[in-house]
């Protein structure tokens, strides 16, 4: 599975960007997708995660009511719209994918097989 990120950029905080991830195909009927972020001297990590299945969703506990994460049902793409961005938000974020996982295991990097090669977003204050 192959992925392809785009959307990211510059922005100033309190403003608005909308990530997508493309996967290069449906391997897995229970597919989740996601998004992780590292920022500059820091650990990666997880930013959101939604099943390709039922549309299930998770958030970490800093980008909740702010990211939105969605899927398109006909396909294999997913988006991370983020609002009310922050200078913390700044970070390289990279779209995950992976097979079958239970709901506890998505937050864990470990637990992904694909990603893709990030995609730089930057909030100035």
């Amino acid at each position: 599975v192959q992925l392809q990120a785009s959307g990211g950029g510059p922005v100033q905080a309190g403003g608005s960007l909308r990530l997508s991830c493309s996967a290069s195909e449906r391997h897995f009927w229970r597919m989740v997708m996601g998004w992780f972020r590292q920022a500059p001297g820091k650990e990666r990590e997880f930013v959101a995660a939604i099943s390709l299945s039922d549309g299930a969703k998770d958030y970490a506990d800093s980008v909740k009511g702010r990211f939105t994460i969605s899927r398109d049902t006909a396909g294999n793409t997913v988006h991370l719209q983020m609002d009310n961005l922050k200078p913390e938000d700044t970070a390289v974020y990279y779209c995950v994918a992976e097979g079958t996982l239970i709901r506890s295991s998505w937050p864990n990097s470990a637990a992904y097989d694909y990603w893709g090669q990030g995609t730089l977003v930057t909030v100035s204050s």
